[in-house]
C-alpha cells in the first residue's frame, strides 16, 4: 500500500466529517427526539402507552429504544461489514451507499408528522446504522492517505472540519426554526425541514470524498464456492484470534473504551446537568451547544499541533487530565451561574475534538496494512458496545446520592483508568508489532 499524503485527497476527505456531521448536530442532539416523542404522544393511548410490533411502551421511551437498536445492530454487523471491505477492497463504494442510505433516511425524516412515529423510528434506525457504517469505511481510510508523521495532523483536521460543517448548518436551522412564524412556517415544519437538511447536506457533500479518494489495492479473487459474506465471516473470526498477537493495540484499546465512554457521557449528560442541577435556562444550554461547534473547530487543531511537539500519547494523556479538571470544575459552579457554564462549555469544546482525533490516528498505527475496515470496525463497535458504562456510573452515583454534582464528577473515575492503562501503552512499539512505520514521536 503506498501512502501519498495527497493534500486534494486528504481535502476531500475531510470533506466527508463535514458531511455527515450535521446528521449528529442537528438531528441526534437537537431536534429529533424532543419531535419524534412529540409525533408518539400524538399516538399513545390514554395510559401513555404506544405499541410499535404490539409491545406496549412509554412513548417517552420511544427514542431511547430506537437509538439502543441502532448501536445493537452497529455491534452485530459493523464487523461483518469491516471483513468484507477489506477482502473485496470496496471500502469506498461501501463508503458512498452506506452514506447515501443515511442521508436518504435522514431526508425522509419530513415526511413524519402527525402519530406516524413508526416512520421515524424506522427512518432514524436506518440513518444510524448507516452512519455508523460509513464511518468504519471512513476512518479506514486514513492509514492510506497519511504517513505516519503527518496522520495526527490530517485526523485533527478532519474532526476540525466536521465540528465547522456539522455547526455552521446547525446555525442556519436554528435562526430557520426560532425564526418560523416570520417565514410563514409553523414549528412542526420548520423541524421537518431542519431533518431534512441535513440529509441533503449529508448526501451533496458525500460526493467531494466519492470522487478524490483513490482505491490503492487488488480486489482479492473469492475462493471457490465462496461469498463475500462468509469470506467475511472468516476473516473476522481470523481477526480475533491474530488480535492477540498485538498486545499494545489491545492495551491501547482497553483505555480508549474507558476515557472515550467518559467523553461521551459528558457530551450526553452535560445538557441535563445544566438544567436540572444548575438551572441553566434552555436558550442558553443551545448556544452552550453552538459554541462548542466551534470552540472544538480549533481544539481539534491545537492538540493536532500539540501531537507534533509531546507526541500522540501524551497529547491524549494532557487531554484527559483537562476532562477530569473539568468535571471537577462542573462540581463547584454555582446554580444559575450561565457565564461559568459557558467556561465549562469551552474546556470540554477544547479537548472534545483533540482527545477523540489523535486517539483515531494513534489505533490508525496500531492495525496491520489490509485489515484497516476490520480493525476499524471494532473500534467503531467497542465505542459503541460500552458506551451505557459511563451513563449507567452516573445514573447510579445520581440514584445513591441524589446529586447530580456528586454524577458528574464521578465521571472522572473513567478518565482517571483510562490514562492509567495509557502509560503502559507504548505506541512505536505497537506499530512495528502490526508491522507499520514508527512515528518520529510516539
Amino acid at each position: 500500500m503506498t501512502v501519498t499524503d495527497d493534500r486534494k485527497e486528504q481535502i476531500s476527505w475531510y470533506f466527508y466529517d463535514w458531511a455527515n456531521s450535521a446528521f449528529s448536530t442537528t438531528v441526534v442532539t437537537l431536534f429529533l427526539g424532543p419531535y419524534l416523542e412529540g409525533v408518539s404522544k400524538a399516538a399513545a393511548d390514554s395510559a401513555g402507552l404506544i405499541y410499535p410490533l404490539g409491545i406496549p411502551i412509554a412513548y417517552g421511551s420511544f427514542f431511547p429504544y430506537i437509538v439502543s437498536l441502532s448501536v445493537l445492530l452497529q455491534v452485530l454487523f459493523l464487523p461483518i461489514l469491516g471483513a468484507i471491505a477489506d477482502y473485496s477492497n470496496i471500502k469506498k463504494q461501501l463508503l458512498g451507499i452506506f452514506a447515501y442510505i443515511g442521508a436518504f433516511a435522514t431526508m425522509g425524516l419530513f415526511f413524519v408528522q402527525g402519530s406516524n412515529y413508526m416512520l421515524g423510528g424506522g427512518l432514524f434506525l436506518i440513518a444510524n446504522l448507516a452512519f455508523g457504517a460509513a464511518m468504519v469505511f471512513y476512518n479506514a481510510y486514513l492509514p492510506e492517505i497519511a504517513s505516519p508523521d503527518r496522520r495526527d495532523a490530517v485526523s485533527s483536521q478532519g474532526w476540525a472540519t466536521g465540528y465547522l460543517g456539522g455547526g455552521l448548518l446547525l446555525v442556519l436551522n436554528l435562526i430557520l426554526f426560532l425564526n418560523a412564524k416570520s417565514f410563514g412556517l409553523s414549528e412542526g415544519l420548520a423541524v421537518r425541514i431542519c431533518l431534512a437538511s441535513a440529509g441533503m447536506w449529508w448526501a451533496i457533500f458525500t460526493i467531494i470524498p466519492m470522487l478524490n479518494l483513490r482505491v490503492r489495492a487488488q480486489r482479492k479473487a473469492l475462493p471457490a464456492g465462496q461469498h463475500y459474506v462468509t469470506v467475511g465471516f472468516k476473516q473476522l473470526a481470523h481477526t480475533f484470534s491474530q488480535m492477540r498477537h498485538y498486545p499494545q493495540t489491545l492495551t491501547f484499546l482497553a483505555a480508549y473504551l474507558l476515557y472515550n465512554d467518559g467523553i461521551q457521557a459528558v457530551i450526553a449528560l452535560a445538557s441535563v446537568f445544566g438544567a436540572a442541577e444548575l438551572g441553566i435556562p434552555q436558550t442558553y444550554l443551545i448556544a452552550t451547544i453552538l459554541m462548542v461547534q466551534f470552540v472544538a473547530f480549533g481544539g481539534a487543531l491545537a492538540f493536532g499541533w500539540l501531537a507534533r511537539r509531546i507526541g500522540s500519547k501524551l497529547a491524549i494523556m494532557v487531554s484527559l487530565v483537562v476532562w477530569v479538571g473539568a468535571v471537577i470544575f462542573g462540581y463547584f459552579i454555582p446554580a444559575n451561574n450561565v457565564p461559568l457554564f459557558f467556561v465549562l462549555g469551552a474546556i470540554i469544546a477544547v479537548v472534545l475534538g483533540g482527545s477523540q482525533a489523535i486517539s483515531r490516528s494513534v489505533f490508525s498505527l496500531m492495525i496491520p496494512a489490509g485489515q484497516e475496515a476490520e480493525y476499524f470496525s471494532l473500534y467503531e463497535v467497542s465505542e459503541r458496545g460500552t458506551s451505557w458504562l459511563a451513563p449507567l456510573f452516573f445514573g447510579l452515583a445520581l440514584q445513591f446520592t441524589g446529586s447530580y454534582r456528586i454524577a458528574i464528577v464521578s465521571l472522572m473515575v473513567f478518565f482517571i483508568a483510562g490514562l492509567i492503562i495509557l502509560t503502559r501503552v507504548d505506541v512505536r512499539k505497537a506499530a512495528l508489532e502490526a508491522g507499520n512505520t514508527a512515528p518520529a514521536h510516539g
